[in-house]
């Protein structure tokens, strides 16, 4: 008997979802932190949205592993 996942699952995928969009967002849009804030903290070097890409890169991976651990978490309980 399989049980369904629990909220925190959804949420984790969620999460790693939108990092991962946000992480295309930043890859093919370079300069959507300047239009969206007013801001150019790197005053056009590029170096801000690599940090901000990587970042949501890290996040996305995170968030995946957290979700797979809680899938695995909810078959086991299954058993």
């Amino acid at each position: 008997m399989r049980r369904e996942p629990r909220g925190r699952f959804w949420v984790e995928v969620g999460l790693a979802v939108v990092s991962a969009a946000l992480f295309a967002i930043t890859l093919l849009w370079h300069d959507w932190i300047e239009i969206v804030f007013g801001v150019d903290p790197d005053e056009g070097n590029g170096l801000v949205e690599v940090l901000v890409s990587a970042s949501f890169l890290a996040l996305t991976l995170l968030f995946a592993v957290f979700s797979r651990l809680e899938w695995r978490r909810g078959i086991a309980a299954s058993r």
